[in-house]
């Protein structure tokens, strides 16, 4: 699942940026009395993801809200089906209408991406995974989003292990100099990766013991004489222009792991609407 208290807190910040002093529009036109029923619907295939997100935002404007989920995160969803109903008052449903359907259409644009990209390497021996490049502020959602895909995470933050990327190796000059004072400092639990250019590179992170190897924007054929000389050494993973068309190819290299910006830094977002009912067709 995902921390609860960090998704209250981004949602109570995004429930303040967009609701500022009062939702104008809605409190005028509603009162306490006014009642609505409204259903969110997919408006285009794939997964959805945030569902759970969608009743917090609305629990946290009007703990009286009724929700009813259709789905669960992670399921198929085609066009025209409902995903959750809403039942309370109507300023309310109106006033969390358009954050909720935000982090639910993205969270499900994750999700459905990151569907698309592990059906492709089915079969084989290696994970897709995603990287820091992610919204800043939503990144345990789009995170969370990317699993409920059938992919994986790569590290959370820079304080989850140590990469040692080219800019580091640059300044410290010394691929080896850089592990062996990562190794010194940093608890036995903790992991080093390390990202290189070219086989000499790889060398000296193997020779130096590196537990993950990055091979960033390699060949093909560079990444297969990668694969030969580490013999399990050390886990390779690749990384570097990944789009949907070099996934196969990439996997059936040998590599254990594929690291996918795209994932999260430019997916679509899920078309997804929520629509009031008529007063005819309400249900209370």
């Amino acid at each position: 699942m995902y921390n609860r208290f960090l998704v209250e807190k981004i949602i109570k910040n995004a429930l303040i940026e967009d609701i500022n002093y009062t939702d104008i529009t809605t409190d005028i036109l509603f009162n306490e009395n006014n009642k609505a029923q409204a259903v969110m619907k997919a408006k285009e295939e794939g997964v959805v993801a945030g569902i759970k997100v969608v009743e917090m935002v609305f629990k946290l404007i009007d703990e009286s809200i009724h929700f009813t989920a259709f789905k669960k995160d992670g399921d198929l969803v085609t066009k025209g089906e409902s995903i959750l109903e809403l039942k309370g008052k109507t300023k309310n449903l109106l006033t969390g209408e358009r954050l909720a359907l935000n982090l639910i259409q993205r969270m499900s644009g994750i999700a459905t991406k990151a569907k698309s990209y592990n059906d492709i390497i089915k079969g084989y021996p290696v994970r897709v995974v995603d990287t820091r490049k992610t919204t800043p502020g939503l990144r345990v959602l789009e995170k969370y989003a990317v699993r409920m895909g059938g992919c994986h995470n790569h590290r959370f933050n820079l304080s989850d292990a140590v990469l040692i990327k080219d800019n580091h190796i640059k300044a410290v000059r010394s691929i080896k100099k850089a592990i062996e004072k990562c190794r010194e400092n940093i608890p036995h639990t903790a992991k080093i990766e390390v990202e290189v250019e070219t086989i000499d590179q790889l060398r000296e992170a193997l020779e130096a013991k590196a537990d993950i190897i990055m091979l960033d924007n390699m060949s093909v054929e560079t990444m297969k004489e990668a694969v030969a000389i580490t013999k399990k050494k050390a886990i390779l993973e690749a990384s570097g222009n990944v789009i949907e068309e070099r996934l196969l190819e990439i996997a059936k290299i040998g590599v254990d792991v594929i690291s996918v910006g795209e994932l999260t830094h430019s997916v679509k977002a899920l078309d997804i609407s929520m629509n009031i009912i008529d007063d005819k067709e309400r249900e209370f």
